[in-house]
């Protein structure tokens, strides 16, 4: 077996139009920085799979289509895939035509008035069911939004023990803008000398171990709050962002892999991987 390609060039890095490496030597991904058929070959002979965990709850079942056909066409492309969609409505899920080595989970949990509630309650479901099921059966866990398509690839270069990805709103914001749980009261909380990035909620994932320990924090964080009568500013969201400023991510996606079209397509953005799609979100979120 041969590989073929250009010689990495050590005084020449591939961007120097973007920050590539945290402090704590973190990669950041960003598209030319990377090479796609030496990692793929990596994974491959680790025979790596991986689960995709997304929440369709109540009128959100109208997403998985696009969702799912996106997946088929970009995600993990030539590897073994696991799509497991918590919903309360199973009898929704479509039947989407899968390659090889790739299926449909469907996993029926109770759906909440709130749609608040449901996004708190994803941490509490993606940790019960990474002990039971997913530490049997995939490598790693990408967990994310439904209301998106797959609109580039994305595949192995996200994988790592544990990634988030910089939000769209914030990528080149300062620390004092970021939207932090502010109040000490909450276990959200992170004071405004702290933390490097800010993170969405909507991509995050690792190894089925290091998603298992960030979503038990963030879940006990959410149930002390809960007790005080605290909801924290952006649900699920800031618990996350707590986690990473003391757990700090071991790889980092760029806002290539969860862009919103209504910032526009910024000049450093050479790929849009993974797409907000339009929509009323009043009309959806409490059906």
């Amino acid at each position: 077996f041969r590989m073929i390609y250009t010689k990495p060039q050590i005084l020449k890095p591939s961007r120097s139009d973007v920050l590539m490496m945290t402090p704590w030597f973190a990669p950041i991904v960003w598209e030319g920085t990377y090479n796609s058929e030496i990692l793929n070959e990596q994974f491959r002979r680790r025979n790596v799979t991986v689960g995709l965990t997304v929440f369709a709850i109540k009128k959100y079942t109208v997403f998985l289509n696009k969702f799912l056909e996106t997946a088929e066409t970009y995600f993990m492309v030539g590897h073994r895939v696991n799509y497991y969609i918590f919903t309360d409505r199973p009898e929704e899920v479509p039947k989407v035509p899968l390659k090889e080595g790739r299926n449909v989970v469907v996993l029926q949990v109770q759906n909440y008035p709130r749609w608040q509630e449901i996004s708190m309650r994803r941490m509490e479901l993606i940790n019960s069911f990474s002990q039971q099921r997913f530490i049997n059966e995939v490598s790693y866990l990408v967990c994310v939004d439904v209301d998106m398509r797959f609109n580039d690839q994305v595949g192995v270069e996200i994988l790592s023990n544990l990634f988030g990805t910089l939000h769209p709103h914030f990528y080149a914001a300062e620390r004092q803008s970021f939207t932090y749980e502010r109040r000490p009261a909450s276990q959200a909380y992170v004071p405004r000398d702290e933390g490097d990035f800010y993170y969405a909620g909507g991509f995050f994932g690792g190894t089925v171990m290091e998603v298992y320990k960030l979503t038990k924090k963030c879940h006990e964080a959410m149930m002390v709050d809960k007790a005080k009568g605290i909801e924290a500013i952006w649900q699920d969201e800031s618990y996350l962002n707590k986690y990473f400023v003391y757990y700090k991510p071991t790889k980092i996606l760029s806002p290539e892999y969860l862009w919103d079209d209504d910032l526009g397509r910024p000049e450093i953005l050479k790929k849009i991987r993974f797409l907000a799609l339009p929509k009323n979100h009043a009309a959806i979120r409490n059906k």
